[in-house]
């Protein structure tokens, strides 16, 4: 059991808005708060509206409803909103009309800055130009684009329109954004000419153009000038975004919309077929990511928010939305965190007197071995809060954040979740201690418990799944065009129980900690990617029969992923094919999803209905125990995994 690592200061606790929220609510501590909110769900998001305020068009006439089962819950019946008026439109007739809204940096040092007036004049622009381009309600807009300004005012006029976007890794490369694009049915794609890594000009137009040419309903491409590439150009097709809001008005009608209204299309990947695009709605993902910000990151509206993430994973629109609507500051950088130096992050915190920088433990991992003296070249003073999510810490990284970036005063607000959930299901607040990779709290609202594997609860220490057992605003509505994938892969497990998939376990002192997925999913620097789109880049190849990719440990990205193939009559295993393999997936879904090898094997471990026990896979390759084996059919399979694991001695 790990000690206490940092203690908040009195003065930090009659501050937080965690503390002032437990005032208003007239409860003493978090754990009256969460039993309430556990009795109450209703009651308990009526009090999180109250604090961080929407501002209805017209008030709800029914909290919450589940006449049609937990599973299918739905808010705020009978109201009227918009996110896009919660995050833009009410500010600016208010103090914060002038205030900074969005600061900007790239790689190549261009700062921009917009106000919450300058956001809401470029979205009701673009807005009006969207609705001139032919897209209204219920249309899907994708954006593709790096994250710049314009991002952030393309999801708020999407909003705005009534219709729904969804947000693409930048890094994908042309089928992985086209499946996305196709899945969704996006009708119109935002992207932008290029951008820069590491010094050198990346053209995300030429990629979007290949990923529209394998999807038959993009019509139109609206692309952001942001390095002045010259692109290839469709005459009919392809509109620059700057000549479109140019002819535009600067005021728009802010659509009306029931709150369970869809908005976002956003896809993650499971343990099998392709992604799910899990739906969310006005009233779900930003009011959950607000709370989270509010309650758990302590954000305040004189603060300035980093989150060094992508808009394709939810913490891009997490950012977006949760510090709009506190009316608070974000900060997008679009870059590489140790280009041109190794203290580049820690520059721009410096430059820009962030508060609240979130890093995952790869950033760490990749930075800390540069040494301790480039965080301590700059004034990080104004920092007050550490973020972490996207996978599990190690004990070392995790130090070497708090002491060296934190000044051992910034707590780190370890937090896991998901995209289907908007947010945090554990995290941390900042009125009570901290032990070294750890979670203090299950989030308030959060009916958080850790079962076995009969349902039970789990013996304090012991490791179990960590389940849900009531409802919340920021559940998925589902999976786009795939219902029964919902329920299958979050609610048969357990009656009227959300099972999420990670092992977990909280100790006697009542620190939480994660233990890994419970299911294969693979997560790579954070990101979370099913072992079907490897699978499925390796099989298009002649040579591959067939194929199985798990995630193995990795001294830098957490987690780095191994593929096994089987080859095909006459196809001849040799480093060069192996090598052709791994650079056919990394075309196929983005460099930084390359595999770290590819190993040929005869057979895979399967089960009696020819499914691959990818768990068993991932056991022998890393020589632990495999668990239950009855449902294998080809025991023989598991030692042609250990034969090929440079981790076993033979």
């Amino acid at each position: 059991m790990s000690e206490v690592v940092w203690r908040p200061t009195a003065e930090m606790v009659a501050n937080a808005r965690i503390t002032k929220f437990l005032d208003r609510c007239g409860l003493p501590d978090l754990e009256a708060l969460q039993a309430r909110a556990v009795a109450d769900p209703a009651w308990f998001w009526e009090q999180v509206v109250a604090d961080v305020g929407i501002d209805w068009y017209e008030p709800p006439t029914e909290t919450l409803d589940v006449s049609a089962g937990p599973l299918w819950a739905r808010w705020f019946r009978g109201a009227r909103m918009n996110l896009a008026n919660d995050c833009v439109d009410k500010h600016v007739t208010t103090h914060r009309r002038n205030k900074l809204a969005v600061i900007y940096e790239g790689e190549d040092g261009t700062v921009r800055k917009w106000t919450y007036r300058d956001l809401w004049a470029e979205s009701n622009r673009l807005a009006n130009g969207l609705r001139a381009l032919g897209v209204g309600k219920g249309d899907r807009v994708g954006i593709f684009l790096p994250m710049l300004p314009e991002t952030v005012a393309a999801i708020m006029a999407v909003a705005k329109l009534g219709a729904i976007f969804t947000p693409v890794f930048s890094g994908f490369a042309p089928q992985a954004v086209a499946n996305r694009l196709a899945d969704a049915g996006c009708k119109l794609l935002i992207t932008a000419d290029g951008f820069t890594r590491r010094g050198k000009p990346v053209n995300m137009k030429a990629v979007a153009d290949e990923a529209v040419a394998l999807t038959g309903s993009v019509q139109q491409v609206l692309v952001v000038r942001r390095l002045g590439l010259p692109v290839a150009w469709t005459e009919g097709r392809d509109v620059w975004y700057d000549e479109l809001l140019a002819a535009q008005p600067q005021t728009f009608a802010t659509e009306r919309l029931d709150p369970e209204e869809p908005v976002m299309i956003i896809y993650t990947s499971g343990t099998t077929g392709p992604p799910k695009g899990a739906l969310h709605v006005h009233c779900g993902f930003p009011l959950k990511a607000t709370q989270d910000m509010a309650h758990i990151m302590d954000l305040g509206e004189q603060d300035v928010m980093m989150w060094f993430t992508d808009i394709g994973w939810m913490m891009g629109p997490w950012l977006i939305f949760g510090t709009l609507m506190l009316g608070s500051t974000m900060f997008l950088y679009d870059g590489a965190p140790d280009f041109p130096q190794p203290d580049r992050i820690w520059a721009l915190v410096e430059r820009h007197g962030i508060t609240h920088l979130g890093l995952s433990p790869t950033v760490i991992r990749a930075l800390a071995p540069h040494g301790s003296e480039f965080p301590a070249r700059h004034d990080l003073s104004s920092l007050r809060i550490l973020g972490s999510t996207g996978e599990p810490w190690n004990p070392e990284p995790y130090l070497w954040f708090f002491e060296h970036v934190g000044g051992k005063r910034c707590p780190i607000i370890n937090y896991s979740g998901g995209t289907e959930t908007s947010g945090g299901i554990l995290g941390c607040v900042v009125t009570r201690p901290l032990k070294v990779c750890s979670f203090n709290v299950a989030i308030p609202g959060m009916g958080v418990q850790i079962l076995d594997e009969h349902g039970g609860a789990a013996e304090p220490g012991a490791v179990g799944e960590l389940c849900l057992t009531v409802p919340w605003v920021g559940m998925t509505r589902g999976f786009w065009r795939a219902p029964e994938r919902y329920v299958e892969a979050y609610w048969s497990r357990f009656a009227n129980v959300w099972v999420h998939g990670d092992w977990a376990s909280v100790d006697r002192d009542g620190f939480w900690y994660i233990h890994g997925r419970s299911d294969d999913t693979i997560k790579i620097a954070g990101k979370r990617v099913g072992p079907a789109e490897f699978e499925s880049a390796l099989v298009g190849h002649p040579a591959v029969a067939e194929a199985a990719a798990i995630s193995v440990p990795h001294a830098v990205k957490g987690e780095a992923v191994v593929c096994f193939a089987i080859l095909r009559a006459g196809a001849v295993a040799s480093d060069a094919l192996a090598q052709e393999l791994r650079e056919r997936v990394a075309g196929e879904l983005g460099r930084p999803l390359m595999p770290e090898a590819v190993k040929f094997v005869a057979a895979l471990p399967k089960t009696r209905n020819a499914k691959i026990m990818r768990r068993v896979v991932k056991a022998a390759y890393l020589g632990k125990e495999p668990g239950d084996l009855t449902a294998l059919e080809n025991p023989d399979a598991v030692l042609e995994i250990t034969k090929v694991s440079p981790l076993i001695s033979h």
